[in-house]
Order: structure tokens, then C-alpha cells, then sequence
């Protein structure tokens, strides 16, 4: 997939825009000898934007229009280093909705439904992004953003809401209290729109069961207007990139270069028409691939497949380099586990060790388990781990991401 003529006129007109009123990003295009864009090999070699870029232009560095045609910020919910501030305008928020409602639309989703939304507001973008686009659609909100379980499953079962938006992990929470409370009979939910953290097979089976719904992959990110930016429709064969808003590349992570369509790489991200934070060649760390060919629904929208895991959630260990994504496939390989699983990394006695967590019933041999799931991992990444299986509902749930990994070496 390359891009197009009228994509090209596009990123050509941000660079100029952007040149113009000489911000953060401006004068490193001015810096890098840029001056716009008219051909794929000009594009492709125009340089990549990265988070450091977006921190190193705290708090307002990358505007891009006067501030007072500014009307909201947003910040990434990273954790750690300088926040990332991304400013938008009032074209910004319209276009944001429009593509959410686009995503509402491709799952079937109408004015006739009850949106029960449980991320959070605030500088996250989650939140407020569900709900403009659900207003946008013309449907009924139910804004609970996260926590308070009790209050969430009550007003559930009240309001009758048929869609929930969620994290994977706080979707599984509720999945597993209402199953404990006896209520799923009282509840409505038909579909749930799930984004923000990579889930695996084992975990949406389980929600898709348990709470008896249809469920579609949403992704964004908040420099990228946020959630909304593509979805998965009824055939589940990859989410939709609205590519009139955004352009889309998978790159070689390593070397920087485009990999053909159907290979897995990097997501790499150019917004077209984005005003108040424009951003040319953002790599996302994203991990997925371009889908070749057409989408049995019928849209001419590229898609890309699930996010696998992130270019940058590497762990080394023992010298040797592991994705939590090669742990996942094992243990999925295991029907007698739940989807919960933890790896915790130590500093022992002089020398590194990974202990991995997993949930199973009552009804296998643990040790034995843990046996054949340490030779499993062995085989997969060169070096034994420690396996504890514990009961199901033991490890944590969260209301927002699930920390999969926790390295304790350095604390």
C-alpha cells in the first residue's frame, strides 16, 4: 500500500502549515532541509516522529494554530518521563467524533442503543472520545467512566445498556462479578467495543462467553486524535483505518524501511488533516501488519490485524531478548488455564530470574502443571522459568490496563 496522490497533497500541505508557523515540529523539518513532499520516495524519506520528539516540546510546543483557536488538550496516559500535551481544535474534536461514530457504525452500533461507558476522563483521551462519538451517532450515553463495580453493573442492569466500552482487562473484571452476582440474566449487553491494551485469544473468548456479546477492536492513540481511528467490523478479519484522516505504514523496525503488505512491522502513523498537533510519520512501536486484499464487508479501507505486543516492551534476560507476546502463545497453548497470567523478573543471588504466574481450577495436578508449562516456555525462549499456578481470581484485575510484567530487578 502506498500513498496516494491526494494523501501526498495532504502531508504536503501540513509540512508547509507547519514551516509557517515555525513550532516545535516546524523547525525540525526547517532543521532537516524539508520543505514538502510530492512524490512515495520523498515521503518515505521524510524523517519519523517519536514520543521523545512530543516531550521534548512540553507543554505547548507542538501547537500548530493560534491559541485561541485551541480549545482542548489531552495528555497520553504513559506513566512515565515528561507527559505528552497534544492540543486540538474545535475541527479537531468534530473530526475525532466523526471517526468514532464511523466506528460505532462498522459494528453495528445505532441511535437506538445504550452506550455504557467505563474508561476514563480527564486528560485521557478514552473516556470523552467513547461519548463525543456516541453523541455524534445519536446514541444514549451512560457515562460511568472507570471503578465503582457494584454501581457499574447496577446501572447496567437499570439502564439496560446493550454496549459497553472497556479495556480488555476491566471488561473481564465485570464479566467475572457478574457471573459471581448470578445477574447475567438481568443484563442486555450485545456488543463490546474494547480497546487500549493488547488481549489475546484466551481473554476475548472469555468475555465474549461470559457475557454472551459480540466484541470489536477499536485503536488509537492520543497523539493520534485517540480511540477511534479504526475498528473491526462483524467479519472480525482486522480493524479499518480511516485513511482519510490518517496515513497509515508498517516499517521494519529496525532499519526504517516499508515492509511489504501481509508482513509484521511497526506501526507508523501521518495525520492529513489534523490542526492543532499535525504529526508526520509518528512511530507508534504498534506492532501489527497490513491485511492484503478486500474485506468481506466491502470497504475499501486498509486494515491492519491485532496488535501483537510493541517494538519497545522487549525484556532481556539471562542475554536473552523476550516478548511477553512468546510467553502468551505458550500458555495459550494450555486449554486448563484462565487468560490471567504474570511475569514477575528478580535479581537473586547474583543472577536474573523470571517467575511466571497462571491461573487454573481445582481440578489438575499444579505441580505437575507447572512442569510442563516451565519445559513448554524452555523450548520457546531458550531458558527455564519459575511456573506458579495459582486459583483462578487470584492474580489482580484492573479497571484499566493489566500490568503483565513487573520487573523487579532494578528497585
Amino acid at each position: 500500500m502506498k500513498i496516494n496522490d491526494v494523501q501526498l497533497g495532504q502531508v504536503d500541505r501540513q509540512i508547509k502549515r507547519l514551516l509557517n508557523v515555525d513550532n516545535f515540529y516546524g523547525k525540525k523539518l526547517r532543521e532537516a532541509g524539508i520543505s514538502g513532499v510530492s512524490s512515495v520516495e520523498e515521503f518515505e524519506g521524510l524523517p519519523f516522529s517519536q514520543k521523545q520528539d512530543l516531550r521534548d516540546a512540553y507543554p505547548l510546543g507542538l501547537m500548530a494554530v493560534p491559541e485561541e483557536e485551541i480549545v482542548r488538550i489531552h495528555s497520553s496516559s504513559g506513566t512515565t518521563g515528561t507527559p505528552v500535551i497534544i492540543p486540538y481544535t474545535a475541527k479537531d474534536v468534530d473530526d475525532w467524533a466523526e471517526m468514532f461514530k464511523r466506528c460505532y457504525e462498522f459494528a453495528g452500533i445505532t441511535a437506538k442503543d445504550r452506550i455504557q461507558i467505563t474508561p476514563g476522563y480527564g486528560l485521557w483521551t478514552a473516556g470523552i472520545g467513547f461519548q463525543n462519538g456516541a453523541e455524534k451517532l445519536g446514541a444514549m450515553v451512560v457515562p460511568m467512566g472507570p471503578g465503582n463495580t457494584n454501581k457499574q453493573i447496577q446501572m447496567m442492569m437499570d439502564m439496560k445498556s446493550t454496549v459497553i466500552t472497556a479495556t480488555s482487562s476491566y471488561a473481564l473484571l465485570l464479566a467475572e462479578e457478574i457471573e459471581k452476582r448470578g445477574v447475567k440474566d438481568r443484563v442486555h449487553l450485545k456488543k463490546g467495543v474494547i480497546g487500549s491494551e493488547r488481549w489475546g485469544k484466551k481473554i476475548r473468548d472469555r468475555i465474549s462467553k461470559e457475557l454472551g456479546i459480540e466484541l470489536y477492536d477499536i485503536y488509537g492513540l492520543t497523539e493520534i486524535y485517540g480511540p477511534g481511528i479504526g475498528i473491526s467490523c462483524k467479519h472480525d478479519t482486522g480493524m479499518h483505518i480511516w485513511d482519510d484522516y490518517v496515513y497509515l505504514e508498517i516499517i521494519d523496525p529496525k532499519t526504517g524501511k516499508n515492509v511489504p503488505d501481509g508482513e509484521f512491522g511497526e506501526i507508523v502513523l501521518t495525520t492529513l488533516v489534523k490542526e492543532g498537533a499535525p504529526l508526520i510519520r509518528y512511530r507508534t512501536h504498534d506492532i501489527s501488519r497490513i491485511i492484503p486484499g478486500e474485506c468481506p464487508c466491502g470497504s475499501k479501507f486498509p486494515r491492519i490485524d491485532i496488535i501483537s505486543g510493541r517494538s519497545d516492551d522487549m525484556i532481556k534476560i539471562k542475554g536473552v531478548n523476550v516478548f511477553p507476546k512468546q510467553i502468551e502463545e505458550v500458555l495459550e497453548c494450555f486449554p486448563e488455564l484462565s487468560s490471567e497470567y504474570q511475569i514477575r523478573l528478580s535479581h537473586l543471588d547474583g543472577k536474573d530470574t523470571m517467575r511466571i504466574y497462571v491461573e487454573t481450577n481445582g481440578s489438575v495436578n499444579f505441580q505437575e502443571m507447572a512442569n510442563r508449562i516451565a519445559a513448554a516456555v524452555k523450548s520457546k525462549i531458550g531458558f527455564t522459568p519459575l511456573v506458579k499456578i495459582v486459583e483462578i481470581g487470584i492474580l489482580p484485575r484492573s479497571e484499566k490496563k493489566t500490568k503483565r510484567v513487573v520487573d523487579e530487578r532494578y528497585d
